[in-house]
Order: structure tokens, then C-alpha cells, then sequence
């Protein structure tokens, strides 16, 4: 994770690093669980439980704003595409009869994923948009 260039500083990046920290212990996890194959459906449910609601944030706050602004436009697509790659495998698993190959892949994915926003986008975020943009996208909640 990304912590040299000062960007989990904006309230938006800390909270999404720390996700994505959460994130990628879960997917570390539920790689565990399959290859011991105990509890990995309900390894996978945890995956989901973290990951749908932190790229629903990404994708209405801060991907919206940079978007809007449109130096990023391009990553951004890229990386919502990821997003619905990724959820589909995960989304799709036959919890009766689960294939986890396809989701080993995803999980790889995955895991370059957050790498690119913490490593990419978001230091590139916090140079590219105005700070009335990450007014707008900051959770009320969180102190500054």
C-alpha cells in the first residue's frame, strides 16, 4: 500500500487504503480457504461483505469526480472494468458446486487492482483534482 507520497492525508485515500487493506486480508483468506478447502463460501461472503461497498465509494465519489475533471478519465475506465470483471467471477460462484480456479485468477487480479489505485490513481488524485472536488467527496464523518 501506498505511504510515501502523503495521499491518505485526504480523508477519502485513508479510508479507501484502509479498505483495501481489509480487502486483500480477506481475499488472502479465502485463497487460504480453498486451498485447505474449509470455509471458503463463507470466506468469499466476507470478500463480497468488503469489496461491494468500497467500489460502489470508489465509483460514485471518487472516480466520478475524476472523471469529471478528465486527465484520469481513461485509468478510470480501466479500472471500473476491473471492478466488473472481478465481481462477476466473484458474483457468479456456484456456491453448490463452486469452481475456485476462476476465482484464484480473480483474486490475482484483484491484488494488482489495489495496487495500481494505491501505487497509481490515487497519488495521481490527489494532483489532479481541486480541493472543492475532494470537499465533495469526503465523508461528513470523518475529521479533518
Amino acid at each position: 500500500m501506498c505511504s510515501y507520497c502523503g495521499c491518505r492525508d485526504f480523508p477519502l485515500v485513508g479510508r479507501l487504503s484502509a479498505e483495501h487493506e481489509a480487502i486483500a486480508n480477506a481475499a488472502g483468506q479465502l485463497a487460504r480457504a480453498v486451498r485447505t478447502g474449509d470455509g471458503a463460501v463463507a470466506a468469499l461472503d466476507d470478500l463480497l461483505a468488503l469489496l461491494l461497498p468500497h467500489t460502489a465509494t470508489e465509483e460514485n465519489g471518487l472516480f466520478s469526480e475524476l472523471r469529471a475533471e478528465g486527465s484520469l478519465a481513461e485509468a478510470v475506465d480501466l479500472l471500473c472494468a476491473e471492478h466488473d470483471d472481478i465481481h462477476g467471477v466473484l458474483g457468479r460462484v456456484d456456491r453448490a458446486d463452486p469452481d475456485w480456479e476462476p476465482v484464484l485468477a480473480a483474486l490475482d487480479r484483484l491484488r494488482r487492482h489495489i495496487d495500481h489505485e494505491e501505487n497509481g490513481l490515487f497519488p495521481a488524485a490527489v494532483i489532479a483534482l481541486p480541493i472543492d472536488a475532494w470537499d465533495r467527496v469526503t465523508p461528513a464523518t470523518v475529521d479533518r
